[in-house]
C-alpha cells in the first residue's frame, strides 16, 4: 500500500532556554517536518519574565504566505509570562492571519521561562525541583500540592 505524505508524516519539536549574561534569557523553538522549517526566538527578561522581542522565521513553510505571521510576533513584546498567556498568545497569533503552529510552540516553550524563574541561583538539581515544584503549585496536575519534604532533607 502506497502512503500519501500525510498518511505517513512525522514532526519534529525541540524547545532551549539559555540564560545570558545581560539578564536574560533566549528561549528557541524548533519545528521541522515535511513542510515547515520553523524557527522561533523569544528574548525574556528573567528578572521580570517580560518579553523583551519575539520573532518567527519561516525557512520552509507549505505556502510562501505563511511568513506574513512573523510580523504580528512583535505583539508578544512587553507582555509578562505568567497569568492570561493563553489568551495574549490568542490575541496576537490567532484568527485568519494568525498560525497554528506558532500558538502551539509558544505555549510550550515560554513556560519554560517560569521555570528558569524558580530556579534561579540554584544549582543542586533536587533543590531546584523543589524550588520550581513550589513556586509552579496549582499550576498543573504535577503540582497540585506543595513538595513532599524528602527523607533526611
Amino acid at each position: 500500500m502506497q502512503l500519501n505524505s500525510m498518511e505517513d508524516f512525522q514532526r519534529d519539536i525541540s524547545y532551549r532556554l539559555l540564560k545570558q549574561p545581560d539578564g536574560t534569557a533566549l528561549l528557541t523553538a524548533t519545528m521541522k517536518d515535511r513542510f515547515h522549517d520553523v524557527l522561533l526566538e523569544v528574548r525574556v527578561e528573567v528578572a521580570t519574565m517580560k518579553i523583551v522581542s519575539a520573532r518567527a522565521d519561516f525557512r520552509r513553510s507549505p505556502t510562501p504566505d505563511c511568513g506574513n505571521v512573523s510580523g504580528r510576533m512583535s505583539g508578544l513584546n512587553g507582555f509578562v509570562i505568567g497569568r492570561g498567556l493563553q489568551r495574549k498568545v490568542t490575541e496576537v497569533l490567532g484568527g485568519g492571519a494568525g498560525c497554528g503552529n506558532l500558538r502551539n510552540l509558544l505555549l510550550g516553550l515560554l513556560p519554560l521561562a517560569l521555570n528558569l524563574g524558580a530556579a534561579a541561583g540554584i544549582t543542586d538539581e533536587t533543590e531546584m525541583l523543589d524550588a520550581i515544584h513550589e513556586k509552579l503549585v496549582g499550576t498543573c496536575a504535577g503540582y497540585l500540592a506543595p513538595p513532599k519534604k524528602r527523607e533526611g532533607a
